[in-house]
């Protein structure tokens, strides 16, 4: 017994040796609209977890509208969709050095009328945008160098929507891989439908033996995210505004719960747009824009996946998307109609928010993206 203790003793060091600490200081990338008001690109602003506070390091002028950004895995290159109403859209690369916050711009391709959404897969093998305004889903091969290579594979949505302002045509919004990357799952908002696709990397085209999933009409599905163990799928709605749960295997979805996120008795405007869970997986975060300009929070059961009301936050106006920092710590928020990022503090046995005095004040934020400095 003696021999055993003494064995355990020498080594627990070693295990709590290997346990890789949350890093506590990241680089803020800010992904913004430049069709007015000031804004040049995308900025980099050094975030420190443990109190929230923030720092301006550098910016990339000189690049379209950068409204959705990406991070390769290796956090070495960056991409951003270039979703311009003036001319046609495309998709941008560049080098990325944490420690200076430096970009360096790579390349650039075509990306169809208006792209709003880009994800890569962890091998940097592909990046996936999503073309809202020409309502088709697009793969890029992703070069040895960071580059992209012109665009591989296209799949053109079909059909419209009851809402005839906003769902005349297709129009794809996410484009995100299971946690597995077994299957690429796109919204398309003007159709109301969930586009779910076998992904094989290596294989041309790299998406096959696609299926698709109807939503609640009208509604327009816009964002994705998957519960941390990879069981359920939340699907928030931009129209309805509204939050759908679902059960996720192996490339299939069945539909269990949908919540409202507007308020008893609102008869103002709805647009719904991001949606995130936790680090620690018990809670689920969505932002409300139109004239709610709200963040709303529930908690998640750890078995059934059901969503439970927990409270709202007015933010700035029109909150887009916004991210939780890995520590668990705060929230960020981009504000796109108030021009600024708001950054809340985060209870974690709760998931009640308290905004903080601290903000970054910026034309048109619309994306936020952190990356480890250590």
């Amino acid at each position: 017994m003696n021999k055993l203790l003494i064995i355990l003793f020498l080594v627990s060091p070693v295990v709590c040796f290997a346990q890789k600490a949350t890093p506590k200081i990241y680089d803020l990338l800010i992904g913004t609209y430049t069709r007015k008001n000031g804004s040049k690109g995308i900025y980099v602003y050094r975030f420190y977890a443990e109190t929230g506070k923030t720092a301006y390091l550098s910016e990339i002028d000189d690049v379209s509208s950068p409204s959705y950004l990406a991070v390769s895995s290796d956090n070495k290159f960056v991409y951003a969709v270039n979703e311009d109403s003036r001319g046609p859209g495309g998709v941008s690369a560049f080098k990325f050095d944490a420690k200076s916050g430096k970009l360096d711009s790579i390349n650039k391709q075509p990306a169809g009328g208006g792209p709003a959404y880009i994800s890569l897969d962890k091998a940097r093998k592909n990046a996936f945008v999503a073309d809202y305004a020409g309502g088709n889903l697009m793969v890029f091969p992703i070069n040895k160098d960071g580059s992209l290579g012109a665009s591989s594979q296209k799949i053109q949505g079909e059909g419209s929507g009851p809402n005839k302002k906003r769902q005349e045509a297709p129009h794809a919004h996410t484009a995100m891989l299971s946690p597995d990357e077994k299957y690429l799952l796109y919204t398309d908002l003007g159709t109301d439908k969930i586009h779910i696709y076998r992904y094989k990397a290596g294989k041309v085209p790299p998406l096959t033996d696609g299926i698709e999933v109807n939503t609640i009409a009208g509604n327009g599905p816009r964002h994705l995210i998957f519960s941390n163990d990879g069981k359920f799928l939340y699907n928030i709605q931009e129209l309805g505004a509204a939050i759908t749960a679902y059960k996720y295997n192996n490339g299939k979805i069945t539909p269990f719960q949908t919540v409202n996120m507007a308020p008893e008795g609102f008869t103002g405007v709805n647009g719904a747009a991001d949606i995130h869970v936790s680090p620690d997986g018990k809670f689920l975060y969505g932002t409300n824009r139109g004239t709610a300009s709200e963040l709303l929070v529930y908690s998640i059961n750890q078995q059934t996946g059901e969503l439970t009301y927990v409270d709202r936050y007015k933010t700035g106006k029109e909150p887009r998307n916004f991210i939780i920092d890995p520590t668990g710590n705060f929230l960020l928020v981009a504000s796109q109609g108030s021009n600024n990022i708001v950054i809340f503090k985060v209870d974690k046995s709760t998931g009640k928010l308290s905004q903080t005095t601290s903000t970054i004040e910026i034309a048109m934020p619309v994306c936020l993206k952190l990356v480890p400095v250590e």
